[in-house]
């Protein structure tokens, strides 16, 4: 049925959708870039000083995400 010319149609809310923000993910993909950058760069990087970067930006990542998640809980 049609509302009568005086009435208006109900309106619908918007709805909104939050998501918590994935620390691990954001923080690795930071870093995967900012290696990739660096690699595009001269002079070439150190092999043995890129992976210590790697292995410590991730463990950092990591250990962020857990803390941020414990927080989270409470």
């Amino acid at each position: 049925m049609l509302p009568e010319p005086g009435e208006t149609a109900p309106v619908k809310k918007k709805r909104r959708y939050w998501h918590r923000t994935d620390w691990l993910s954001l923080f690795s993909g930071l870093l995967f870039i900012g290696i990739g950058i660096r690699y595009l760069v001269k002079p070439p990087p150190d092999t043995g000083v890129m992976l210590l970067a790697l292995v410590s930006g991730l463990g950092f990542a990591g250990f962020f995400a857990v803390i941020s998640r414990a927080i989270r809980k409470r």
